[in-house]
């Protein structure tokens, strides 16, 4: 196995195993926010806290997986150019296909973050509905 095949192993499956701990962290917090109730907690920061548990998690993949996709892309060309230089040969098709395929990292980056902040967007707005019916229950 070359060294590009292996980054590109290794982005694609950061990427892919962090979109599915953001799936499970979203599936585990959606069946928990219809199961809790607020009008039973004495604290609001106790079901803030409740309701918000790992809730960085998904914020995070958001955050850093476009990241790990540029990443993945610069280590693509850079391994492109290396490759380039060490055979002496400026062939526009490896060229390209090695920029195709660096790309590729930074498009997979991309496609993990946005429905984690779509994701996450969606969970702390049923937050804020769990914690207005704690107010609305506690008089606050």
């Amino acid at each position: 196995m070359d060294i590009k095949t292996l980054v590109e192993y290794a982005v694609f499956g950061l990427l892919g195993l962090l979109s599915v701990a953001a799936v499970a962290v979203a599936l585990e917090r959606r069946r928990f926010y219809g199961l809790v109730k607020a009008v039973g907690y004495t604290s609001r920061a106790r079901l803030e806290n409740d309701l918000t548990r790992r809730l960085n998690i998904i914020g995070t993949v958001a955050a850093n997986s476009p990241f790990i996709g540029l990443l993945g892309t610069v280590l693509g060309i850079m391994l492109t150019f290396e490759s380039l230089g060490a055979s002496g040969q400026m062939d526009v098709k490896s060229i390209m296909t090695g920029l195709a395929l660096a790309l590729k990292a930074t498009a997979a980056g991309i496609a993990v973050a946005i429905p984690c902040v779509m994701l996450n967007n969606w969970l702390r707005q049923h937050v804020r509905a769990r914690l207005t019916d704690f107010d609305e229950a506690h008089g606050s």
